[in-house]
């Protein structure tokens, strides 16, 4: 399958403490990370791309991910193919900057957007975020901490901030 810069697309599966997870590729970086029973469509992506156990960014991705699931991993350091408006990058930016063990709120964010008003654009932006966990939307809750809104469920949402701060609790309500 072609993407919009023209690269083919390749797959690769692996098992995590959150489920299989589908890494996908182009030749020129990590398009998405798709959690388990995930379809194509939250990412538009229309064709399925080919597996490749052995592509280079791929691979790459998966000791990434094993070291942060591992807690020798504080920071992803992978080129990203990432594709989406000019808004939506802009949010993907402001999410990357979010350290590790940390969180903000979806307000927060807005306000760095320069609008508080868009708090619910910020919200449909994390949803289009195609590399969970690269880019950490599951370390934006909701305004009075409780966790909210997330492709992956709220329990592996849950599970990723206690890898990064244990110390922290959180309420799913």
């Amino acid at each position: 399958m072609e993407n919009e810069m023209g690269s083919s697309m390749f797959y690769k599966e692996m098992d995590t403490p959150v489920g299989r997870l589908k890494l996908i590729a182009s030749n020129l970086g990590l398009v998405a990370v798709l959690w388990e029973g995930e379809t194509f469509s939250r990412i538009k992506l229309e064709t399925p791309p080919q597996a490749a156990n052995d592509h280079p960014i791929l691979l790459a991705a998966e000791q990434q991910l094993a070291e942060y699931f591992a807690q020798k991993r504080k920071v992803f350091d992978l080129p990203l193919a990432i594709t989406g408006t000019e808004f939506q990058k802009k949010v993907w930016a402001l999410l990357a900057t979010i350290p590790y063990g940390k969180t903000k709120t979806y307000g927060a964010l807005a306000q760095l957007m320069g609008d508080s008003k868009t708090v619910r654009a910020v919200g449909g932006a994390l949803n289009k975020n195609p590399v969970s966990i690269i880019i950490p939307c599951h370390r934006v809750i909701g305004a009075a901490g409780q966790l909210v809104g997330f492709a992956g469920g709220l329990y592996h949402k849950s599970y990723l901030l206690d890898i990064e701060n244990p110390k922290i609790q959180y309420s799913l309500w």
